[in-house]
Order: C-alpha cells, then structure tokens, then sequence
C-alpha cells in the first residue's frame, strides 16, 4: 500500500486521521526506522509491527487524534516483567504520531453578493472555498470559478451530508429559514467555526428555534458568530464580507 496515496485519500473523504512513523528503533524490533501507519478512529492501515506495541500505539494515536497535538513516545519491546508492553522481542522503539487532517475549508452557504465578494477575499487569503446555494444562478462555475466545488440543490441537505468538524462555515444565505436548517445541522458538525448574517432579531428567533425544537444548548448557541464579521461599521455587501474575512484571519490566528 502507497502509505501517502491513502492519505490523501482519506483526505479527500474527509476522515480525521494520525500519521505515525518510527523515528528511533535499537535492538531487536519488528520494523525499523522509518515505517509508517495510518490511524483513524475506526480503522488503521499499514503496520508499525503488530503485536501488543502496535495495539498500544494505536491507541495513543486515538488520543492525539482528538486532541489534535502531536505526540513522541517510546516503548520497550524488552519487557518480561510486564511494565510497559510486555513483549520479550529485545529492543525499543521510539514513534511520532501526528494529525494529518485534511485540509480547512470555508464553506459560503449563500452565492447572493456577499457570498461573491466573500469568495474574492477567499482566493486572496489562499483560503479553499466551496459554495452551497439553491438557485442555479448563483451556485455555478462561470460565478465561482476557483471554488473547491459546488453544492448546488437543498443547503439544508448539502450541511447535513458534507460538513466536517475541519470546515469553516458562513451563513449567508437568501432565506431565514435556510439559515435555521443550515445552522442546526453545522452545529451537529462542530465545525471550527460558525458564522450567521443577520441582526439580533433574527438572531434571537433562530436561537429561540433551535432550543426549544432541537434542544441546542446555551454553550453551542455561544459558539456561533452572530452578526458576523467584525465590527467595522460595514454597509455594503463588499465591506460586509471584508468583515468577516477579517473575522476569519482573527479567528484562525488565535487557534
């Protein structure tokens, strides 16, 4: 198996995953330096050398997978007392894992003029967009012709079936009922970051529809980015979308 073909790969299914190589072996061991394994929260591919010390890593890549930190550990394969793998094999072997997350998307649910202008900023930043909206005019190529690709149909649907906790997602679109049904279902998503348009009315009967139908909590409603885009006194859909460019360098740079 081409260990870095199946990265990308899971990549572009969008499953969370860890990298980990052998960085130090000494002694007797099953793999030497430099052999790899994928780690997902489900499945691993490749091979670190099986036995209880494979068993062991892998767990330890289930844990920096949710704690998105990279990790170097050790352990010995010269163990009869039982303290580490218990293996008797002679040797140790050190490893790093690390996250190998595909790569951060913004996701501009709405192709209105916001969304446009959005976008622009969005190829300025080098920042990977994909746009969602359900009137064929404004969700096609000739209007958004660097995006990632393209949701067209039900936004509702698309959030539902797309999203990944990796995304970063902005509400702009014609509808608020769309903005309801887009934001319950990115909720469910925890992406990185949720933005919503809109003034504080708006806001306040969405977040009144998402407690008392869908049981959101006050935590997840904190989450979300209402209005959206820093506070710049913008008017026009051009300023409106610098705002939240900004919003988002802010955002990403504090991470």
């Amino acid at each position: 198996m081409n260990i870095f073909k199946k990265i990308l790969e899971l990549q572009e299914q969008n499953i969370p995953l860890t990298l980990v190589t052998v960085v130090a072996a000494k002694g007797s061991v099953p793999r030497g330096v430099g052999a790899k394994m994928l780690v997902t929260a489900k499945e691993i591919y490749g091979t670190i050398g099986g036995g209880a010390v494979e068993g062991m890593v892998v767990n330890e890549a289930r844990q920096v997978l949710k704690a998105q930190k990279a990790r170097l550990v050790s352990h010995d394969l010269d163990d009869a007392e039982g303290s580490d793998t218990g293996m008797i094999c002679g040797g140790k072997m050190d490893f790093f894992i690390e996250p190998m997350n595909a790569p951060q998307r913004l996701i501009i649910f709405g192709g209105g003029h916001v969304g446009l202008h959005l976008s622009r900023f969005a190829d300025i930043l080098g920042l990977p967009y994909i746009v969602s909206d359900d009137r064929s005019d404004f969700c096609h190529a000739e209007r958004f012709p660097s995006a990632l690709t393209l949701w067209p149909g039900d936004p509702v649907q698309s959030a539902a079936e797309h999203l990944t906790s990796a995304d970063w997602v902005v509400i702009v679109s014609r509808d608020h009922e769309l903005d309801y049904g887009i934001l319950r279902e990115a909720l469910k998503k925890k992406p990185q970051y949720i933005g919503l348009i809109g003034g504080k009315r708006k806001r306040t009967a969405i977040y009144e529809k998402l407690r008392a139908q869908d049981g959101v909590t006050e935590q997840e409603l904190k989450s979300i980015h209402s209005p959206i885009g820093l506070e710049i006194a913008a008017e026009t859909p051009q300023e409106i979308a610098l705002s939240i460019a900004a919003e988002l360098i802010k955002e990403k740079n504090k991470k």
